[in-house]
């Protein structure tokens, strides 16, 4: 079983589709990824994602490729939060916001994480900030605990297609006992 943090930067030495961009952020990308993997596949947790309105076609993107039969896996766990809650997007307080992860700790007795991608200011956000285990991916503010990234990049687009292949490999990887999740 390899180390998690060599086999990131292995991965993106070796695919000539992830950019070497991602190799100068191995650290912040292994630290979030490697909890991430962790809570989902050793600890069942079921992944709730969300974006803010310019990232809704990443959302599409990832929910048809995430399970793709062609990955020979099993499927994981991964659904669309605007499926679940069609008012999340009004949601205004944080009685409203305890309300709902009431309401997902009784739909998902073994346990959730929300994936969040997105700007930091959007409303959506705030579901995501206020959960401890939350996956995010977040534009124009440095969060601890998660990757940052700049909306203003005019690769972010690219860079999130990256970003998703290497975690797609990954999960794939863990899931074989190919590498481990301690980093």
């Amino acid at each position: 079983m390899q180390e998690f943090l060599n086999w990131t930067i292995d991965t993106i030495r070796e695919d000539r589709l992830l950019g070497s961009w991602l190799e100068e952020k191995k650290f912040e990308w292994t630290s979030i990824v490697s909890k991430f993997t962790g809570n989902l596949i050793d600890g069942n947790c079921s992944v709730i994602i969300i974006t803010d309105s310019e990232r809704e076609w990443f959302l599409e993107y990832i929910l048809s490729n995430i399970n793709s039969p062609k990955e020979g896996r099993p499927f994981f766990p991964f659904y669309d939060f605007r499926s679940i809650y069609k008012k999340f997007g009004k949601m205004s307080s944080e009685m409203e916001i305890d309300l709902l992860k009431d309401m997902l700790s009784i739909s998902f007795p073994n346990g959730y994480c929300f994936w969040y991608i997105g700007k930091s200011n959007h409303p959506r956000a705030n579901i995501a900030k206020v959960t401890n285990n939350s996956f995010m991916w977040i534009m124009d503010e440095n969060i601890q605990n998660a990757f940052n990234l700049q909306s203003t990049d005019e690769a972010v687009d690219f860079k999130l297609l990256q970003m998703f292949r290497l975690l797609n490999r990954t999960l794939s990887s863990v899931l074989f006992a190919e590498i481990s999740t301690d980093c």
